[in-house]
This record gives C-alpha cells, sequence and structure tokens, in this order.
C-alpha cells in the first residue's frame, strides 16, 4: 500500500493534468501546492517514478511528467476507498437565512421562457415571476459554503436577438418545511456568497406570510 504522502503528491500531479498527458512541471510550484521545500518535492517526484507511478523526461531545467497506468490505479483505488465515506457523510442540509428585498431582478430573469422551460423541464414546476432572497445566517455559513458540494440541477444559458444570458446552477430544497423549490446559482453571480436566490411555483413570500427580516430554514436533500 502507498505512503499518504506519495498519494497526495500523485493526486497533486492528477490536478495538474498529468493523468491526460504529459505536463511540464516546475518544482516550485510543486512543492508550494503540496506546502513541502523543493528540495522534499524533488524527492517524492524521484521516490513516485522508482515506484513506476510517473514517467518523467528531464531536459535541462525544464522536465514533464505524465502519470503512468500503475499510477492511475493507484488513484482509482483511492478514489473508491474515499467516495463511499463521502456519500455516506452527505446528510440533509439545514441553511437558516432572513428574507430581504432584491433589486427584483428576479422577476425580469423569471419571466423569460428560456430559463422557464428549462425550470419546468428539469425541476418539474412552472417558477413563479420572482425569487425570495434570503441572507444566510453567520451560523449557516459552514453549511451555505457546503452546498456547492451537493448534486445540482444544471440550467443552460441562451441567447436572444439582443443579449447573452448565463446558466446556473438549481438546488432542489424544502422552504419552511412546507414549500418545495430550489435555490437558484447564477453562473454570474451578483450577490455574494451570504446570499441566496429561491424560485417556486408560488409567490413564496405570500404563501408563507413573509416579511423581510424573518427568519426562514431551507432544507436540501442530497437525494433530490
Amino acid at each position: 500500500m502507498l505512503k499518504p504522502s506519495v498519494l497526495i503528491a500523485l493526486y497533486k500531479l492528477a490536478e495538474l493534468g498529468a493523468y491526460a498527458k504529459e505536463v511540464t512541471l516546475s518544482t516550485g510550484v510543486f512543492a508550494k501546492g503540496l506546502g513541502l521545500s523543493q528540495q522534499t518535492a524533488s524527492r517524492r517526484l524521484i521516490e513516485m517514478e522508482r515506484l513506476g507511478l510517473i514517467e518523467r523526461s528531464i531536459d535541462g531545467k525544464a522536465q514533464g511528467v505524465r502519470i503512468t497506468r500503475v499510477g492511475l490505479n493507484s488513484l482509482s483505488e483511492m478514489y473508491k476507498t474515499l467516495k463511499p465515506a463521502f456519500e455516506e457523510a452527505k446528510q440533509e442540509l439545514s441553511i437558516k437565512a432572513t428574507v430581504f428585498s432584491g433589486l427584483s431582478e428576479g422577476s425580469y430573469y423569471m419571466s423569460m421562457e428560456g430559463y422557464r422551460k428549462q425550470f419546468k423541464s428539469k425541476l418539474g414546476f412552472d417558477a413563479f415571476p420572482g425569487t425570495l432572497n434570503l441572507r444566510v445566517t453567520k451560523d449557516s455559513m459552514v453549511q451555505r459554503r457546503g452546498l456547492e458540494s451537493y448534486p445540482f440541477v444544471n440550467i443552460d444559458g441562451f441567447a436572444d436577438k439582443e443579449r447573452t444570458f448565463g446558466g446556473a446552477k438549481c438546488y432542489p430544497v424544502i422552504v419552511g418545511s412546507k414549500v418545495h423549490g430550489a435555490i437558484v446559482m447564477p453562473i454570474r453571480a451578483h450577490y455574494g456568497e451570504d446570499v441566496i436566490e429561491i424560485i417556486a411555483p408560488e409567490n413564496l413570500r405570500r404563501r408563507l406570510k413573509l416579511q423581510d427580516g424573518d427568519l426562514v430554514e431551507v432544507q436540501v436533500s442530497p437525494g433530490h
């Protein structure tokens, strides 16, 4: 079994694209990525080459590195070991946030056919023309950041005669333990990471009797 230090170094090479082709590698950059001295990083490369995990070609000060089939198999085994652990760790995510009034841009975008058709076909509902704007509480920011590792529904960008509209990621949710909807995260976000926008088949403010400043709980399930 490979040492963790070797697996981490191998993973870093995969991050740099060495799994698909030979990449030109700077020992300094490699060392910085691993948090090691340049000398230690160099020894790590020599060790991986000795174990048959990588192939190297050196031309003067430049060196090319590519992960071998043996190295790829080792990464695959690591993935198989870690995958169940992360899948089991994903539980229902609960985010608490307060209601605030946005710039009314949601109504404009939600009314566009390019988005509405995709919401209906991919999320299963015709979205009310507007979004519920929520500001995540400080205590829920860890959950908010964790949201981005959850499964999402991709909404493609599109263009009309005048301009291009960006895509978005949608996370199906239950709002206030009552209404099914989805968090919409535009690829080109206008707000900071503490803000989430929610669409639903009905007016969420009216249905849940919400006013600015009210606290709302949003539940995200990895099984959606």
